[in-house]
């Protein structure tokens, strides 16, 4: 199995043009200002072929699949369908050509009938009116293929996940798509409800359609795939057929082969660098290494702070409703910090179970944030911990639990069991307000939805949790406010700096800025930040400007940070550890050198030495701390003389009897 470029997925041979192919995409290009999304891309996919679409995120696959279904205008190439070319489609014409995507945000009506959602925007009508019965007739046809045990008269709402999705693939075949596009359609569902949606992908592989296959799981593509594509940085990375490939080749494919990140290196991802700042001495303050330009961003935003009037530590964090606490930040952080960052070396974060990773030899992390046997509805029961200074990640596939967890930590979702403590104080997050009272806060994956408020202007958004704290006698002080923004403003490197601009305006980068800048703003209450998919749908350039915010604010300000992502290369760059999540339970954990994106997909696909342990019988069970292994234990550090010292390097490294497991899982 060879990787190739896209020349060859793309060529022509002469059965080819006497029997087309249902879908080839030719040298598709597209990009978004100076950033290439798509870079001559090629792909086939024959009529009873399921395809298998591999790269991590931000590869180029979402882009490429709404290039196909008339979301985006490709810049350059084709794309034929049923051997009719296209150099663009509108979403219309993606459809009458025969194509037919299902997303991961399924496009159901869950207050319509099965039937009705069939026929939504294409219904049969008999002397003016819907023809009900006839629909109803074509429906029952059309879900006996799909096999889904549903009726046409049931409410979509009412129906799991599985057989939803199942009608959305009946939907697809009532207008007689040739191409079918799945995308991650597994991450949602239950194992009985992926195998029988994996029969149904036979099934229509059997009918003679062209089936995309979009998932990050290889178990999958060794079951169902007949080719593999494999996208990395928007280029064809790989191309071949399934049989007898090893897993192995799949994920080098994916991360390129990179190495890595070691001690003392700039590692490989585009972050590494800031990563690999590290956090040498977590003390905020710190005037050597980093001083300069990032104590000077630091310094004007706490200016701007003290100059308008803030409260103090207890008034902030203990304020009304808990609103005034995430507001009492007294700090910026260094936009500057980049050019630096390349020369501080990153600290290992290797320790025995139950410890931090001291940032200097013979001095252990404080732990800022403490997680005991939490559960909740969907994972369980979880042990974390995350030193002041430090940044923990929560590596796993879509659907494994991390976000569960973070909500769990803000107070979005109930709380089943177990304990939190941010530092020496417990705190039971039943609401968000809570958990913002004690310093906690969280920038959710979906920005738009969950985390800004589009028609405010850009200064309204950062400074709402702060518009108390700054107000003088109960009106608000808009001078200090703009000040405040200002320093934010370029701490995070926001463009353009325009206060009054809607944050609808604002690209997804800057967006995300904007809700980093929210939290930044005084750095005594937000003791803890919680990241969950912090660089999703983010430029390159915009990426490493986030990453460089993080690794400031956890160097500069001592904050913990607890972030989750599905992006292997993301977490490799970012985390001094990396916590590996499955199917709600930490199952492994890597740090140092071990901390590599070939090794984190290996572990969370049994691929190579850092291969899942089994679950315990009972899930629920907070007796039954979930099997671990540490990939890359090193020797106790003299501050913790209670680990394992002979634990070698890519073994198990379990935790010792007398302590509680130092990650548990989400």
């Amino acid at each position: 199995m060879s990787d190739t470029g896209g020349a060859t997925t793309g060529a022509i041979s002469a059965t080819d043009v006497a029997n087309p192919p249902n879908l080839r995409i030719t040298s598709l290009s597209k990009s978004f200002g100076g950033v290439r999304a798509l870079d001559g891309v090629d792909l086939t996919v024959p009529a009873g072929q399921v395809h298998a679409l591999l790269g991590h995120n931000g590869a180029g696959k979402s882009t490429l699949i709404k290039c196909l279904g008339g979301a985006f205008p490709p810049d350059a190439g084709t794309i034929g369908v049923g051997g009719v070319p296209y150099t663009r489609l509108s979403p219309r014409e993606s459809i009458a050509a025969g194509v037919a995507i299902i997303f991961q945000t399924l496009s159901v009506v869950d207050s319509l009938t099965v039937a009705e959602n069939i026929f939504l925007g294409q219904e049969w009508t008999r002397y003016g009116r819907i023809d009900r019965r006839a629909q109803e007739k074509v429906a029952a046809e059309l879900l006996d293929r799909v096999a889904a045990s549903c009726s046409p008269r049931d409410r979509v709402g009412e129906l799991p996940m599985g057989q939803k999705q199942l009608v959305e693939i009946a939907k697809a075949l009532s207008r007689s798509a040739s191409v079918l596009v799945l995308d991650e359609p597994t991450a949602a569902l239950s194992g009985t409800e992926s195998d029988a949606l994996a029969a149904r992908v036979e099934d229509l592989r059997a009918q003679g359609l062209a089936i995309v296959y979009v998932t990050h799981l290889l178990a999958e593509v060794e079951r169902l795939a007949d080719a593999v594509t494999v996208l990395r940085d928007g280029r064809v990375a790989h191309h071949s057929a399934t049989g007898g490939h090893h897993r192995r080749e799949l994920v080098e494919a994916i991360t390129g082969g990179r190495g890595a990140v070691s001690a003392g290196s700039a590692g490989t991802g585009p972050a590494s660098a800031r990563a690999s700042a590290s956090r040498a001495t977590p003390t905020a303050g710190d005037g050597g290494g980093d001083g300069g330009a990032s104590g000077a961003a630091l310094g004007a935003a706490a200016t701007a702070i003290g100059a308008a009037g803030g409260t103090d530590h207890d008034t902030a964090r203990h304020g009304e409703h808990g609103t005034a606490g995430p507001g009492h930040r007294e700090d910026g952080l260094a936009a500057e910090a980049e050019a630096e960052a390349d020369d501080r070396p990153r600290r290992s974060v290797t320790a025995p179970a139950g410890t931090m990773a001291p940032s200097s030899p013979g001095a252990p992390l404080t732990a800022r944030l403490t997680v005991r046997g939490l559960r909740g509805p969907g994972f369980g029961p979880v042990d974390l911990t995350v030193g002041e200074g430090e940044i923990v990640g929560l590596y796993g596939l879509i659907g494994s639990g991390r976000t569960r967890v973070l909500e769990t930590l803000f107070g979005r979702r109930r709380v089943a069991g177990g304990t939190v403590r941010v530092g020496d104080r417990a705190v039971s997050p039943a609401r968000p307000a809570d958990a913002l009272a004690a310093g906690i806060a969280l920038v959710p994956a979906d920005r738009r939805a969950q985390g800004l408020l589009p028609g405010l202007s850009a200064q309204d958004n950062v400074l709402l949790p702060s518009v108390r704290t700054l107000a003088r006698r109960g009106v608000r002080a808009l001078g200090a406010e703009r000040r405040v923004f200002d320093s934010l403003a370029e701490a995070v490197g926001l463009r353009p700096t325009r206060p009054a601009l809607p944050a609808s305006a604002f690209s997804g980068g800057n967006q995300q800025k904007l809700l980093l800048g929210r939290w930044i703003n005084e750095a005594r209450a937000v003791g803890v930040l919680l990241l969950d998919e912090p660089t999703q749908g983010v430029d390159v350039g915009a990426r490493e400007e986030i990453y460089d915010v993080v690794a400031t604010l956890a160097e500069q300000r001592g904050t913990a940070v607890l972030f989750a992502s599905s992006d292997p290369e993301e977490a490799a760059s970012l985390a001094h550890r990396c916590l590996i999540v499955d199917r709600g339970r930490i199952v492994g954990e890597l740090s140092g050198p071990d901390l590599t994106e070939e090794a984190l997909l290996a572990a969370v696909h049994d691929a190579g030495p850092t291969a899942r342990q089994p679950h315990p019988a009972s899930a629920g069970d907070p007796a039954a701390p979930p099997a671990r292994r540490t990939a890359g234990a090193t020797p106790p550090r003299p501050s913790a003389p209670d680990g394992d010292p002979a634990a070698p390097r890519g073994s198990a490294a379990p935790a010792p009897p007398h302590t509680p497991p130092h990650e548990g899982a989400a």
